[in-house]
């Protein structure tokens, strides 16, 4: 590596990122202005925009150095709604800082991240890094919070294919509960969505015998479903869950049994299923509650996450030790919360997700104190240096 950058102030260059309205799809400069930064810093910046979707999403992949180790820093620059913006107590697009707290949506979830690992970047360009061999690389997507299917996964193969792909990744998720370092993200839970529709027959609720209620096959079918846990947990997860999430039979009246009955599923569930094998399941059991009542039913499925982990070895122990270094804390190696592009990262190298506290992402009045910036930026700094000294 090889650079001279201008050092870059974590906690402007925050309310400078919250201040583009990027809520997904729209980009709102918040790439254009990452690029310039990492531009003049001496890195190569490649604009990718991808449309298989429903929308066009914009992308970023930046790279300086040559070879190996290769450490890239993922993350998003798409935010969700703000919301009913007359309950913010600060403009949510507007960055204000207020006695040391940032406010503005994404200031957390995760444009907060992003401006710290870039100050950490650039410093170690500056320094350390600038005669050590090695590659450093960004790979910032606009399509995190939404579909997901035209930001990061379509980013890592073009990495692939044209001799990018990393050695290591941390994404910058907001990982920890209370205080920085406290958390460190492995891995994550699966994710697998479901509609069921039972099909019954129409009638009048006096004549029920000329009727066949598809609500009470549905419940049969719920009941069988949770009848018993999916699993009582794992070495690196909890149990897995199953939850009911919608019941809809569209039924305006009181005097009708309905000809059908909608119900959505989601299930989060870890290594010791698959989305496929959950759904064999799912069906099996569907099928067995309504033997012999004569109703119908029909399953669509919906995921594409499975679980997975970053098992213990050289890189979460050298991220643990430097946290305990640098924090006095041991943090915990936690498999909890929900999807997020880790999923994508596992298929072509070793990933973790290590960022700020996470209390008020998505949340009315998301917020970060500036001393949780300046703190996640030193960690980051001292990650990146320890990085290149331990896999070079």
């Amino acid at each position: 590596m090889s650079a001279k950058p201008a050092a870059l102030d974590p906690i402007a260059l925050t309310q400078a990122l919250v201040r583009c309205e990027s809520v997904t799809p729209n980009e709102g400069g918040a790439l254009a202005l990452i690029e310039r930064h990492l531009r003049d810093a001496g890195f190569s910046c490649h604009r990718l925009v991808y449309a298989d979707g429903a929308y066009p999403v914009d992308n970023l992949f930046a790279r300086i150095g040559q070879g190996g180790p290769h450490l890239c820093f993922a993350g998003h620059t798409d935010v969700v709604p703000a919301g009913d913006v007359a309950r913010w107590t600060h403009p949510p697009f507007s960055g204000e800082v207020v006695d040391g707290v940032l406010h503005g949506r994404g200031a957390v979830d995760m444009k907060g991240n992003i401006a710290c690992f870039m100050a950490a970047a650039l410093d170690y360009l500056a320094t350390d890094g600038r005669d050590r061999p090695g590659t450093l690389s960004f790979l910032i997507t606009g399509d995190e919070e939404a579909d997901a299917v035209d930001g990061t996964i379509k980013v890592l193969d073009w990495m692939a294919t044209n001799g990018h792909t990393p050695s290591h990744c941390i994404i910058g998720e907001p990982s920890c509960s209370e205080a920085i370092g406290d958390t460190i993200r492995i891995g994550r839970r699966g994710s697998l969505s479901a509609k069921l529709v039972v099909t019954g027959k129409q009638g009048h609720v006096g004549y029920a015998h000329l009727a066949n209620n598809p609500i009470d096959g549905f419940v049969k079918i719920a009941a069988a479903l949770k009848a018993q846990p999916l699993d009582s947990g794992t070495e690196h997860f909890v149990p897995s869950n199953l939850e009911i999430v919608s019941v809809d039979a569209g039924n305006p009246v009181y005097n009708v049994i309905p000809a059908r009955v909608e119900a959505k599923l989601n299930v989060r569930f870890n290594d010791r299923h698959t989305a496929q094998s959950l759904e064999a399941q799912f069906r099996k059991t569907a099928e067995a509650a309504l033997a012999g009542t004569g109703l119908g039913h029909e399953w669509s499925f919906f995921g594409n996450a499975d679980a997975f982990v970053t098992k213990p070895g050289p890189l979460v122990d050298m991220v643990s030790g430097v946290i305990r270094e640098m924090t006095g804390r041991s943090p915990e190696r936690s498999t909890a919360g929900g999807t997020s592009d880790a999923r994508f990262v596992k298929n072509h190298c070793p990933v973790l997700e290590i960022g700020l506290v996470n209390k008020t992402i998505h949340a009315v009045d998301e917020r970060v104190p500036t001393a949780d910036l300046d703190t996640l930026t030193v960690l980051y700094r001292r990650l990146i240096e320890r990085y290149f000294v331990a896999f070079a």
